[in-house]
């Protein structure tokens, strides 16, 4: 079988991707190996939303990957992307998007010669570890372009194009994992008050969303939200989250808002990290 790199090669250029992200960047064994046996659909596809105001710490962070590198596997897909402030020129791009074949059916197996089946079973290998690398550094991308001076933050209007993408997805598992603070900062809304967050008035928050459309459609996915509440900054200019107090209802609020945004955008919040997950993406 020919050098893995000259596989990728040969098909990107077959390809009609132009852009990292825009279809899939990641090489199919099932079409380079030529078995006659088309690729199986994707059981999940995992949708990853990093917004790029919304510098997270350390254990943050090392929650993120480790949910992202335990869903990018075989028979799963993904996409990264990452957003801040239309207004500022970071809007939301799509950073890579790749799907991992799954493995061939046994009952398929046996009408494939030896040969063929070893080299296929040596590229799934290498697809493997190839697609993770390609998922692992887009995300690093992703969240080493976060800032504190990005100072609007488009959280719905960059999960609306999303939702896009995501509606078109003919994964049964659709997840969408969003890395945000979900602090609404745009011409539709803010949801800050002299530097902290405000105790928002769910209602009334969504009849805006309504008025501007932003309610997407999501196709059933299931969302994921870590770094919810986080404050980037006091009225002092101190380091992100010192010394700023969220109340309970301030963040119960916030989450109720967004149950109500997900529900009308064909999705289910499953799970709002306020700041951090207490359980994982699955």
């Amino acid at each position: 079988m020919r050098h893995w790199s000259v596989l990728c090669l040969a098909s990107i250029l077959a390809s009609p991707v132009a852009q990292g992200g825009v279809a899939n960047d990641i090489p199919s064994c099932y079409a380079t190996s030529q078995i006659g046996i088309p690729a199986p659909i994707s059981e999940l596809e995992l949708f990853v939303l990093v917004d790029q105001t919304t510098p997270l710490d350390a254990g943050l962070q090392n929650s993120v990957r480790e949910n992202v590198g335990r869903l990018v596997q075989p028979g799963s897909a993904f996409v990264i992307s990452s957003f801040s402030s239309f207004g500022q020129g970071h809007y939301l791009e799509i950073l890579t998007a790749g799907t991992l074949e799954g493995r061939i059916a046994e009952k398929n197996r046996d009408s494939i010669s030896v040969k063929a089946l070893r080299n296929f079973d040596a590229c799934m290998k290498r697809q493997l570890d190839y697609g993770r690398k390609t998922a692992a550094a887009a995300l690093n991308k992703a969240l080493s372009g976060s800032s504190v001076e990005l100072a609007k933050s488009d959280v719905m209007a960059s999960l609306k194009e999303l939702s896009n993408r995501v509606s078109q997805s003919a994964a049964p598992n659709k997840v969408l994992f969003v890395i945000s603070d979900m602090l609404e900062n745009s011409s539709i809304s803010s949801f800050y008050a002299s530097q902290n967050v405000r105790t928002i008035d769910v209602a009334a928050e969504l009849k805006k969303a309504e008025s501007a459309g932003q309610f997407g459609d999501f196709g059933g996915a299931r969302v994921f939200v870590i770094g919810a509440g986080l404050v980037q900054a006091n009225a002092k200019g101190l380091s992100r989250d010192s010394g700023v107090y969220r109340n309970p209802q301030t963040i119960s609020a916030l989450r109720k808002f967004w149950e109500q945004y997900f529900v009308r955008s064909n999705a289910k919040l499953v799970e709002f990290g306020a700041p951090a997950l207490l359980n994982p993406v699955k």
